[in-house]
C-alpha cells in the first residue's frame, strides 16, 4: 500500500494520525513509515497528545473521534491539519473544514495518496501558499465527479475565489 516514493518533505515529520477505525490507523502509520507517527483512536486520547506535542501535522477522522473538536485544538496550536473522511464527504463538511482552519479535505477513497497530501500541506505552508489552492488541484475532480459536476462551487462562488486565490501561484 506504499506509494512509489515518499516525498521528501515528509521525512522524519512528527505527525498525529486520529481514527476510531483501527485498520485505518494501521494502513496510515504504514503509508507514512517515513515520518514519526503518533496515533490516537478516541478524542480523549487526541486531545491529550495535541496539547502536549508540537506536532508539524495532524491527520482528523471528523465522525467518531469530535474531528472538528480536534480540528479547533490543531488550529490553535497552528498544527495543520488534514481532514480524512468516508462518511462526512459532503460539501457542508468540506465548507465547515475550510471555516475552521483545516489545511486540506481528503476522501479515505484516496488514503493511497494521503503522503502526497500531507506534503502539498507542508510545502504550501512553507512558502506562505495557499493549501487549498493545491488540494483543488489534487482533488478538484474527484469532488466535481462526486457533487455532480463542476456547477456545485457556483452556489458559493465568492466562498470559493476567496479559497482558491492563489492557485496559480502555488
Amino acid at each position: 500500500m506504499k506509494s512509489e516514493r515518499p516525498p521528501a518533505i515528509l521525512k522524519d515529520k512528527w505527525v498525529l494520525i486520529v481514527d476510531d477505525e483501527e485498520d485505518v490507523l494501521d494502513v496510515l502509520i504504514q503509508i507514512l513509515d517515513m515520518c514519526r507517527g503518533d496515533r490516537a483512536s478516541t478524542f480523549e486520547e487526541a486531545k491529550a497528545l495535541l496539547e502536549k506535542n508540537p506536532y508539524d501535522i495532524a491527520v482528523l477522522d471528523i465522525m467518531g473521534v469530535r474531528g472538528y473538536d480536534l480540528l479547533k485544538i490543531a488550529d490553535r496550536r497552528n498544527i495543520p491539519a488534514v481532514m480524512l473522511t468516508a462518511h462526512a464527504l459532503t460539501k457542508a463538511d468540506m465548507i465547515r473544514s475550510i471555516e475552521e482552519g483545516a489545511s486540506f479535505f481528503a476522501p479515505k477513497d484516496r488514503i493511497t495518496d494521503i503522503a502526497r497530501f500531507l506534503a502539498s500541506v507542508l510545502e504550501a505552508r512553507q512558502i506562505n501558499a495557499n493549501t487549498w489552492a493545491r488540494w483543488f488541484e489534487s482533488l478538484g475532480g474527484f469532488y466535481d465527479k462526486r457533487f455532480g459536476g463542476t456547477d456545485w462551487r457556483d452556489q458559493e462562488r465568492e466562498f470559493w475565489e476567496e479559497k482558491l486565490k492563489d492557485w496559480d501561484s502555488a
